[in-house]
């Protein structure tokens, strides 16, 4: 069987940056599992992940704008201090918070802190950012009605129920 339109594909990845960082992996746990076809994986890897079978490996690169998109400026606000409840006090750069925007809650990394001012950024972590992923396609088989009618694999790697 390979990859195509509404498989379940189960697979270990490393993901790393240009400077070959590792950003994340699967190694020590369940391979991930995804439906493919239906956007629950980045569009720059769902493509080169297209026709594999079981056993392949690959490595592939993804651009930003076929990833987590492109920093977009208008994500980066900057709010007064005195909105963040209770916690204020606690801010430090790096840190993420949740926050209430017109499309409902988002989170935001703390990106810089000066005075009374908070710069927020609302982008993907992952925005601008050429991501390298090296993936080892573990198992394929066919999305059952119900994971497509949710939109997401059920069972090991999956969602639970």
């Amino acid at each position: 069987m390979k990859i195509e339109a509404n498989t379940v594909v189960h697979m270990h990845y490393k993901l790393t940056n240009a400077n070959n960082e590792v950003l994340d992996n699967s190694e020590g746990q369940e391979p991930l599992a995804y439906i493919h076809g239906i956007g629950n994986i980045i569009p720059g890897l769902e493509k080169e992940m297209e026709g594999k079978k079981v056993g392949d490996k690959i490595s592939a690169r993804v651009a930003p704008q076929d990833g987590y998109g492109e920093i977009r400026d208008e994500l980066i606000q900057i709010v007064p201090k005195a909105g963040f409840d209770g916690g204020k006090d606690e801010l430090q750069i790096g840190m993420q918070v949740q926050v209430e925007t017109n499309e409902g809650g988002q989170v935001a990394n703390v990106t810089n802190i000066d005075g009374e001012d908070v710069t927020l950024d609302l982008n993907h972590p992952l925005a601008g950012i050429e991501l390298n992923f090296d993936v080892e396609v573990m198992e394929i088989r066919k999305a059952t009605t119900e994971e497509l009618e949710h939109k997401h694999v059920h069972g090991p790697g999956g969602h639970q129920h």
